[in-house]
């Protein structure tokens, strides 16, 4: 299948190689039961997945994942203020040191930066946890990768009625 875009044509390389496709989806499934095992929670895994997905500018992994995490209760606060997440205290000190990490997995910086990184995120994360952390990363950099490269489409949505946004869903903070 291809998407015809300014002229030219992308092959979604997840219906041409179905067989690859499945076995990352697969890969997926064993990284969110990783997370799980760890302890992470889901408002965790998707902060992460969403600021990698920003990291990478991927439309459509933004699209699914800020949903995702709307769903599940996040605030479009905490959403909307996730690329400046070192410049506010809406995050608890495990979200921060799982941010950091994951955008050093996701962006590669010289090796001091990735061992302060590593330390910081040590601090405040077990050994499972960093485990997990790095595998969501890693995981969400391909995915991102698959949708950029095959110019996956975000669907276009109706507006959601008047006021609906204007009282997000608060949480305790993990």
């Amino acid at each position: 299948m291809t998407e015809s875009w300014d002229g030219g044509a992308r092959v979604w390389i997840d219906k041409q190689s179905p067989r690859a496709y499945r076995a990352l989806n697969e890969a997926a499934r064993a990284v969110r039961e990783t997370a799980a095992e760890a302890g992470l929670d889901r408002f965790l895994v998707e902060l992460v997945n969403i600021r990698v997905s920003q990291l990478n500018g991927c439309a459509y992994c933004l699209h699914v994942h800020v949903r995702a995490a709307l769903r599940r209760g996040e605030t479009t606060q905490r959403i909307a203020v996730l690329p400046a997440w070192r410049d506010t205290d809406l995050f608890t000190d495990k979200e921060r040191a799982a941010l950091a990490l994951a955008e050093s997995v996701t962006t590669l910086p010289d090796a001091r930066v990735q061992d302060q990184d590593y330390a910081e995120a040590a601090r405040h994360l077990t050994a499972e946890e960093i485990s997990a952390v790095a595998w969501i990363a890693i995981t969400m950099n391909a995915f991102n990768r698959l949708s950029i490269v095959s110019r996956h489409p975000v669907p276009r949505q109706a507006p959601a009625p008047s006021g609906a946004d204007a009282r997000p869903t608060e949480r305790n903070a993990t």
